[in-house]
């Protein structure tokens, strides 16, 4: 082998473990390479408004439970950052991963495209090198909306609320946003059980609801 040729294969090498550890693990990939925005950077005093993720230890527990379980349900408050890390949790799947599709599913189909928003501002976020390893098919601003095309056959489309929206899908993961608020959260749970291979999440801030009894292991006839 020439010189020139075994100095490629050891920079191709190199560029390789660069990529691995970069996405080894979904904490190491949001407080390291990539950012999120805040829309309320000026008010708060930030000093931009892309910042990575605080590195707080309740989001290494969280990822290692979305790691560890096919189901999750998750009880949130405002201001901890659940939508964004159940969002980065499945894009980095749907990235990493050739033919993974991820949905996210909200009550409003201008919901959904908020959480796609956050998946393509993480993406667009990271450095050349992780960008350049996982193409998409066109750049971020030129996708649709509800959607995150790779080039290897992956991708993140958003969805509204409705049990029917998922039977077309097929998908890896799939995330229930704001579940409390979505009146056939019940159904879209059944339908995700038929059509979801992967992580199922459910994500929403307490409240009588349907996803808070299911939540607690309660069930109820017809009559409650």
């Amino acid at each position: 082998m020439m010189l020139a040729d075994r100095q490629a294969a050891r920079q191709r090498e190199a560029q390789g473990a660069e990529v691995h550890n970069a996405v080894r693990d979904t904490y190491t990939w949001v407080t390291e390479h990539t950012k999120t925005f805040n829309e309320h950077w000026v008010e708060e005093g930030r000093p931009s408004p892309y910042e990575p993720f605080p590195r707080y230890e309740y989001l290494v527990i969280l990822f290692e439970i979305l790691d560890a379980n096919r189901i999750a349900w998750i009880e949130k408050s405002r201001d901890l950052m659940i939508s964004w890390a159940c969002v980065a949790y499945l894009t980095l799947k749907a990235m990493t991963t050739p033919e993974c599709g991820v949905l996210f599913q909200t009550q409003k189909e201008n919901k959904a495209i908020q959480l796609v928003k956050y998946a393509k501002c993480l993406y667009d976020q990271q450095p050349d090198f992780l960008r350049e390893a996982f193409p998409l098919t066109k750049p971020t601003r030129d996708q649709p909306a509800l959607s995150l095309e790779f080039k290897h056959g992956g991708y993140v489309s958003g969805i509204p609320g409705g049990a029917d929206q998922i039977r077309s899908y097929h998908p890896y993961g799939y995330l229930n946003d704001e579940s409390s608020f979505q009146p056939e959260a019940g159904e879209c749970y059944n339908e995700a059980l038929a059509a979801v291979k992967g992580k199922i999440i459910f994500s929403s801030s307490a409240g009588p609801s349907w996803y808070a009894d299911a939540r607690h292991d309660i069930i109820r006839n017809g009559e409650d």
